[in-house]
């Protein structure tokens, strides 16, 4: 895919028509990159099968990429942080081998930025690994610094923390 098919990507909200699709790219790119469900990795989340109803209950967001033929490219979330109303979790970003290398995460990454700024966050946080060396660049990139855990996500086994500030905030 070229830059030109990353602008025919659409994101959208999650649609609880979405939940098969989008536990599956979560599935095979875990299992590419070796993240186990017997560890402490979102695979494992017992969410996943149904990602609409956790984030609609959870008062969080997870936007998808879809093509121009309406397949799922992948997706990410927002969720709250425990204990941090000020604070925003990054999570579950991931995308199948079809959406990656045009440019997608990053965009993804921005939206998901932005849709945490408009919700009125001051920081968003993350939890990664380092087998993920190409979300880990992204992540960098975009300004997201080392910090200590926050919250209790069961995701032990992701052992790089991240956060970053989020610039016109309003009143969380």
């Amino acid at each position: 895919m070229t830059m030109n098919t990353c602008q025919r990507v659409r994101l959208r909200p999650l649609a609880a028509t979405d939940n098969d699709a989008i536990a599956r790219i979560i599935r095979e790119v875990s299992a590419e990159y070796g993240l186990t469900a017997d560890r402490g990795f979102s695979v494992a989340d017992p969410q996943l099968d149904d990602l609409f109803g956790h984030y609609r209950a959870s008062k969080g967001v997870y936007w998808v990429a879809e093509d121009a033929e309406g397949a799922l490219l992948g997706g990410a979330g927002l969720g709250p942080v425990a204990g941090r109303e000020d604070t925003v979790e990054l999570q579950k970003m991931y995308l199948a081998r079809t959406g990656r290398g045009m440019g997608l995460g990053r965009r993804l990454a921005l939206h998901l930025l932005a849709e945490a700024e408009a919700l009125g966050y001051r920081h968003c946080y993350l939890e990664t690994t380092a087998c993920l060396g190409e979300a880990l660049a992204l992540y960098r990139r975009l300004g997201f610094e080392p910090c200590g855990r926050l919250g209790d996500t069961g995701h032990n086994d992701c052992e790089i923390t991240l956060m970053r500030p989020l610039t016109g905030h309003s009143s969380k």
